[in-house]
């Protein structure tokens, strides 16, 4: 879950090295990337963001939570490990950047873990709008105003109506939803220190966290993994969901935010929690109560209203 503005930096267009190399192909790459707005790439990123696990929910009649997790992982893991060569960037790093990625690699495979138990029990939209509180405290503890007061009180308010909807039929669900909010906020924290690290470009430390991600769930998630093994199809839609959740939106993410303004991407970041109410009921028929859908508005309303503290740009190289 990794659509937050500088999480990731804008490295992966063209790096010096593709460009030395391939020059021409470089350029032509730049050129096509330019044709298309940002706002475009943001709406690919939201749609892509909550249609793979609309996708993983449908693969839970066939596949255990965590077996599926672990598979979207792996998917995702091998995909970058083909495209960027991580290790070769692992080499050139120090103790602690290195420190970091493990932390940040074994949060993103928990918090994906909690993530998907949480979907399994609870609505889509539901577990997304949980997902921002932390995000928007997190928010008003960098940049202490009256508005991110109220964008916090109209988050925790609509996430109130969701949650005392469903606390006591699904209080396990419930929790799984909070942990990964927290966790999600981890997430968000770690990246920032390892996007404005001098040591690691692009996406280049997602790729890392990734491959970490991927030992760290290892033993949670491959004994139910296991059927997909023998099972072309159940492999290729495993496969799917890891491109659709955690490929195309991260990619995404990035080329929206090489354009896009801090305080434009906040805003735009405020549909999400509706996008996944949106999937959820087309791919999931999940429709949700007038009290639940209350809900969602206020927390996308409390999204819209913060304000992210300002931050030195950083150029690409």
């Amino acid at each position: 879950m990794s659509f937050f503005p500088r999480t990731f930096q804008n490295r992966h267009v063209a790096s010096k090295a593709q460009a030395a190399v391939a020059p021409g192909r470089a350029r032509s790459l730049d050129q096509s990337v330019e044709r298309l707005r940002p706002h475009a790439y943001f709406v690919v990123s939201a749609v892509f963001h909550y249609l793979g696990p609309a996708f993983a929910v449908l693969l839970f009649a066939r596949i255990d939570v965590l077996g599926v997790v672990w598979l979207r992982i792996a998917s995702a893991a091998v995909i970058f490990a083909l495209w960027r060569s991580p290790w070769r960037v692992w080499r050139k790093l120090n103790r602690e950047t290195r420190r970091l990625l493990l932390g940040w690699g074994g949060v993103l495979a928990v918090m994906n873990s909690c993530f998907y138990i949480a979907i399994d029990r609870l609505p889509l939209g539901t577990v997304a709008a949980i997902e921002f509180v932390p995000v928007i405290a997190l928010a008003g503890l960098a940049a202490r105003t009256v508005r991110n007061a109220l964008a916090l009180l109209l988050a925790v308010l609509g996430v109130y109506l969701l949650t005392d909807v469903r606390l006591a039929a699904e209080p396990v669900g419930v929790a799984f939803a909070a942990a990964n909010a927290v966790l999600f906020a981890l997430y968000i924290v770690l990246g920032h220190r390892v996007a404005q690290s001098d040591l690691i470009r692009g996406i280049d430390g997602l790729s890392l966290a990734m491959l970490i991600a991927l030992v760290v769930a290892f033993p949670i998630g491959i004994r139910g993994a296991a059927p997909a093994f023998i099972d072309p199809a159940e492999m290729a839609a495993a496969v799917g969901v890891g491109i659709c959740s955690s490929v195309v939106p991260y990619v995404c993410d990035q080329l929206a935010m090489a354009r896009l303004t801090r305080a434009t991407y906040a805003l735009m970041v405020s549909l999400l929690p509706a996008t996944a109410t949106v999937i959820g009921v087309l791919v999931l028929t999940q429709v949700p109560t007038a009290i639940e859908s209350i809900g969602v508005v206020l927390v996308i309303a409390g999204v819209a209203t913060h304000k992210v503290a300002a931050r030195p740009a950083r150029h690409p190289s």
